[in-house]
């Protein structure tokens, strides 16, 4: 029953209330992650969008697991390789390092004897 003096009220479907409050959270935490740290925004990009696909795109899932999984293992092997290239740069620059230490000590015990 309308009341005297009051404006109609708009029937919000559920979907567009969910959706709007859903956005405006996202929002507000993106200035949240803006103010933090610029470089964390394409990760809330990747984020939202992964949470949010399924829910709005329910095929998509199924779709695009196969490439998800690829990724993954893609990453997985990428890494691994970084990861072996690191340790093998790490280790040059120890025997670097070490042969430098080994000359400095040999001309400090040749330079002792000298005088």
């Amino acid at each position: 029953m309308k009341m005297p003096g009051t404006l109609p009220q708009e029937v919000v479907p559920a979907a567009e209330s969910d959706f709007a409050s859903t956005a405006a959270t996202i929002g507000i935490i993106g200035v949240g992650v803006a103010l933090f740290d610029i470089a964390l925004i394409p990760g809330m990009i990747i984020g939202v969008a992964a949470a949010i696909a399924p829910k709005y795109v329910p095929k998509l899932g199924e779709r695009l697991e196969p490439v998800f999984t690829t990724a993954v293992r893609g990453a997985y092997k990428v890494t691994k390789l970084a990861r072996g290239a690191v340790a093998e740069a790490q280790e040059k620059v120890l025997d670097i390092a070490a042969e430098v230490e080994a000359e400095d000590t040999a001309t400090s015990a040749g330079s002792g004897d000298a005088h």
